[in-house]
């Protein structure tokens, strides 16, 4: 097993999977950074046989060579998205992106017996807004009211009854702009009279508004829960746009919450799980979302090492034997 190395699925510039990479290394525990939609397109190689004999192959980089058999475990953070939605693509370049997203992430994610923190396709089942929601509420969470609708009257009468509501996206996405930068939806405040019929368009989230004193970040690894109060100066409704104004802090997690966030992650088959709350003045926590695949790398600095150090933790340990 000391032999046995690490893969680390993700873009090259990736903060917080070099700092659980640092830890690795600092370990002695091999580790390979991949980025499929990248590598494989430059000099990295895969071959996989199925059938005959047990599931074997080998995966090839531009400095090391792994038999897949030999994988302790993998950590999947942010690999770079296959294809530009910019460029247009002929039929031979679709295809040859399909076959590669197919091929490469599904040779990842079939290794027989290797932990996956987290395995994307768990990634994928507890992305989804309304299903993190209904199950937050019945695990007994304390959730916002929350209405997703393209119904415009509907739309208008929560507001109304709960104004001003909280928008969001019922889907985090990253947009580009005619000069070529990206642009981001945040959270922000609205009211029944700015709601109009382009509603209909698609879905959208509305909350009601929790009167939140600060926000929590929760990072889970395993049973092992790391929580960030965050303190924000100014009036700004989502912290993540000026992350300059904020103040981490961590605080202790109320039992409740502890029991909560076990039973979300057992729910959805996760490991790790980067949960938001809202504080309010009386102390209580409201679940916001959980982003499986959540960042920690901004938080207070021993934080940020305890939690590189639990994952590392999973990772070194591997399937058992």
């Amino acid at each position: 097993m000391t032999d046995s190395p690490v893969l680390v699925i993700t873009a090259l510039g990736d903060v917080t999977a070099d700092l659980v990479l640092s830890e690795l290394y600092g370990r002695g525990v091999p580790a390979v950074r991949l980025d499929p939609a990248v590598d494989f397109a430059g000099q990295a190689r895969m071959s996989v046989r199925v059938g005959a004999a047990p599931f074997t192959g080998d995966l090839s980089t531009a400095s090391r060579c792994v038999g897949l058999t030999t994988v302790r475990s993998v950590y999947w953070r942010r690999p770079t998205p296959y294809g530009d939605p910019r460029r247009s693509e002929s039929p031979q370049q679709r295809f040859a992106l399909e076959q590669s997203r197919a091929g490469y992430t599904g040779m990842l994610t079939a290794l027989p017996e290797v932990p996956h923190v987290n395995h994307p396709i768990r990634n994928r089942a507890a992305d989804h807004k309304l299903a993190q929601l209904g199950t937050a509420e019945r695990l007994g969470f304390s959730v916002p009211e929350t209405l997703i609708t393209n119904v415009p009257g509907d739309a208008r009468a929560f507001a109304a009854e709960h104004g001003p509501v909280i928008y969001k996206p019922v889907h985090g996405v990253h947009l580009t702009g005619e000069d070529g930068c990206s642009r981001t939806i945040w959270v922000r405040p609205v009211h029944a009279d700015e709601l109009d019929d382009s509603i209909a368009l698609c879905p959208h989230l509305f909350q009601a508004c929790v009167p939140k004193i600060a926000d929590i970040r929760l990072a889970a690894v395993g049973d092992r829960l790391f929580a960030t109060r965050i303190d924000t100066a100014g009036d700004h409704l989502d912290w993540r746009q000026d992350q300059r104004l904020i103040t981490c802090s961590p605080v202790p997690v109320p039992w409740e919450v502890r029991e909560a966030v076990g039973r979300f992650l057992r729910a959805f088959e996760l490991t790790f799980g980067a949960f938001d709350f809202a504080l309010d003045g009386s102390g209580r926590w409201w679940f916001l979302e959980c982003n499986p695949n959540g960042q920690w790398a901004f938080v207070d600095e021993p934080t940020i090492r305890a939690i590189a150090s639990a994952l590392a933790d999973i990772l070194q340990k591997g399937a058992p034997t």
